[in-house]
């Protein structure tokens, strides 16, 4: 699986392993265009093999789609139009949050290295994509 930490300049990316237990860190994407976007997202998944994509959809604390939730799942519609993989959403509230936590502790500062968080918030994306399946 690709998973996509989808921010307003950036697309954080991990990938799974093959028997869906693992994600690791995989990059990120400087956002331009959707379409250009979805061209490099549809070229990634490509060359990794992946089955499917998981994109973080930020619902507000009630569990409603607010402009940055709106703004994900138009994305999520626009790739399932042109891709024939899977396209899982999940809710990824506070992902970010625990990604600059989880730099923190590994000594690194998240406030120098934005794309480190938005890739680390992809891995925590997949995980909770692995720990509580398609939904």
């Amino acid at each position: 699986m690709l998973a996509l930490d989808l921010g307003e300049r950036r697309i954080g990316l991990a990938v799974g392993d093959s028997d869906g237990h693992g994600a690791f860190p995989s990059g990120y994407l400087v956002r331009t265009k959707l379409d250009r976007d979805l061209d490099r997202v549809l070229q990634i998944a490509h060359e990794r093999e992946v089955q499917g994509f998981v994109v973080g959809v930020p619902y507000t604390l009630e569990g409603e789609a607010a402009f940055q939730a709106k703004r994900a799942l138009r994305f999520i519609l626009a790739l399932k139009k042109r891709t024939e993989l899977p396209v899982y959403s999940v809710d990824e509230r506070f992902t970010s949050f625990e990604a600059e936590g989880l730099l923190r502790e590994a000594g690194r500062q998240p406030s120098r290295d934005k794309g480190a968080v938005d890739e680390a918030a992809a891995v925590l994306i997949l995980q909770r994509f692995q720990e509580l399946g398609p939904g």
